[in-house]
């Protein structure tokens, strides 16, 4: 089995991205270092306009890569209804042909209503969705447990995306989370972080230490592998396709 690896376009950081200009200047490194597919980062759009979304999709296309779309929005919101936004963001995705879109949870509290009009919603797209554990109160394990244990009973379509390192940041176990979410994980934020004077901060794989390979071992070996973590250097496509090999074998 041949895992797919996606790279981030975050991963080589917004200044880079921006004297670049754009995302779309990136695509040909990724395809060049042998990965499957790019996630989109609403965040560095100049608009998230249909003309830019529909042409960033071609080129996307031309380069032979698959999409995940990725918005910095909540699925639920403070007072812990739907986001509003959803329907919008979902169609976003679908102009960009991405096979999913990724959100955070946000402050989720379990109603059968609020589900079935989620499920309408996912109904209508093409787009599949998937939650992150982001670096909030409400990315902890218990909320994203009661959440994946919630939507299996209820047999909504979202699994979860599993960001490695983005329990470090609220002081959770991230081996402990992949043994209780592993069944749900349906996306992995491949990312290794360590703890310095200014607090938590992501670092490239060859930084880090063992963990973070026992800690990938312990999650679905068939979910998707997206790089997150810096991807830094003078030749960003050998950087890129350094880590590509390294985690499609690992």
């Amino acid at each position: 089995m041949e895992r797919k690896i996606i790279v981030v376009t975050a991963a080589y950081g917004r200044d880079c991205i921006s004297a670049l200009g754009g995302q779309a200047a990136v695509l040909p490194v990724i395809a060049a270092a042998g990965a499957d597919g790019v996630e989109i980062r609403r965040e560095l759009l100049n608009s998230a306009s249909t003309d830019e979304l529909s042409a960033l999709a071609h080129a996307i296309t031309a380069h032979q890569l698959t999409a995940c779309y990725s918005a910095p929005e909540a699925l639920y919101l403070d007072d812990s209804t739907l986001n509003p936004a959803i329907p919008a963001l979902l169609h976003e995705a679908s102009l960009l042909n991405a096979d999913w879109l990724k959100l955070s949870l946000g402050h989720y509290q379990p109603t059968q209503p609020q589900f079935t009009t989620l499920q309408q919603w996912l109904a209508q797209s093409q787009v599949r969705l998937v939650i992150e554990n982001d670096q909030t109160a409400f990315g902890r394990l218990a909320p994203m447990q009661r959440f994946a244990a919630d939507s299996r009973a209820l047999s909504l379509p979202v699994p979860l995306t599993f960001d490695m390192a983005n329990w470090l940041w609220v002081d959770e176990s991230p081996e402990e989370a992949a043994q209780r979410l592993a069944p749900s994980v349906g996306y992995i934020h491949v990312k290794a972080a360590e703890v310095g004077e200014r607090g938590v901060h992501a670092i490239a794989l060859d930084d880090a230490g063992a963990r973070w390979p026992a800690l990938l071992n312990m999650l679905p070996p068939d979910a998707p592998r997206g790089i997150e973590f810096p991807l830094q250097g003078s030749d960003l496509t050998d950087v890129t396709r350094h880590y590509v090999n390294l985690l499609r074998k690992e």
